[in-house]
C-alpha cells in the first residue's frame, strides 16, 4: 500500500492499521525524519519504506511508484492522501499558499494516481481518494472546499475510466478530525486519525466483486 502524506495525522494512522494487518508500506511525505520515526516503529524498510516525496513534482511521484515495485515487487492500494486547508475568505492567504493547495490536493492526488495505475491494474488493486466533507458541503469563502469537490469528482472521474480492469476506487470523506488540520477545532468530540484509517481498511478488505465508492463520515455532534 502507498500512501502519500503520511508522516503523521490520518496518513501515519492508515500505515499503522495498515501494518497491523499485515500489509507492508511505502509511506511517502516532504518531512523525511518523521518518515523515518514512523519507518522505525513500524518494523522498518522492510515493512514501512520510507519515501521522501513532494505530491506537485511528478518526477518524485514517479520515483515513489518505483521505489514500492523495487522494494515490494507490486501496488496493490494506493491512498492519495496528500493535502492542507486554508483560512476561508477570498482575501485571505496569498496568491501563492492557494496555488501550493490546489496544486498538492487536486494535482498531486491527479500525479499520485497516474504514477500507480499501471500497478494497481496488474494487481488489480484499490484505489483510495482522502476527500472530506468539505468536497460535498461549501463553506463560505473556501477554496479548500473548492479543492476537494475536485477530488469528490476526481474520484468517480477514476472509477468510469478503471471500469471493467477490475481497480476498485473509492472516496473517503471524513469531517472534523483531530489532527493539526484545525488550529482551533470546533467543539464537540472530534473523529480522530485511527477513525479514517479503519474505514480505509473496511474498504480494502471487502472481495474482490464489492466496491465502496463513498464514504461520508462525521463526528456525531457536526452539523455541518
Amino acid at each position: 500500500m502507498v500512501i502519500t502524506g503520511a508522516s503523521e495525522g490520518i496518513g501515519a494512522a492508515i500505515a499503522r492499521s495498515a501494518v497491523a494487518d499485515g500489509w507492508r508500506v511505502v509511506i511517502a511525505a516532504r518531512r523525511r525524519d518523521l518518515l523515518d520515526a514512523l519507518s522505525a516503529d513500524l518494523g522498518g524498510p522492510s515493512v514501512a519504506l520510507p519515501v521522501t516525496c513532494d505530491v506537485t513534482e511528478w518526477d518524485q511521484v514517479q520515483g515513489m511508484a518505483a521505489a514500492a515495485i523495487a522494494a515490494f515487487g507490486r501496488i496493490d492500494a494506493v491512498v492519495a492522501n496528500a493535502g492542507f486547508g486554508a483560512k476561508r475568505g477570498f482575501l485571505n492567504e496569498s496568491p501563492e499558499f492557494w496555488r501550493e493547495m490546489i496544486l498538492t490536493n487536486v494535482y498531486g492526488a491527479a500525479i499520485t494516481l497516474r504514477a500507480c495505475i499501471p500497478a494497481l491494474r496488474d494487481a488489480r488493486g484499490h484505489a483510495i481518494l482522502m476527500g472530506s466533507i468539505s468536497g460535498r458541503q461549501v463553506g463560505a469563502g473556501s477554496l479548500y472546499s473548492s479543492s476537494k469537490w475536485a477530488v469528490t469528482a476526481m474520484a468517480e472521474a477514476l472509477r468510469k475510466d478503471l471500469h471493467g480492469s477490475g481497480v476498485r476506487v473509492t472516496l473517503i470523506a471524513p469531517g472534523i478530525v483531530d489532527t493539526a488540520f484545525y488550529d482551533d477545532p470546533p467543539g464537540g468530540d472530534p473523529l480522530v486519525p485511527d477513525d479514517v484509517a479503519r474505514t480505509v481498511m473496511f474498504a480494502v478488505s471487502q472481495p474482490p466483486h464489492v466496491s465502496i465508492n463513498e464514504v461520508y463520515m462525521r463526528p456525531t455532534e457536526q452539523e455541518f
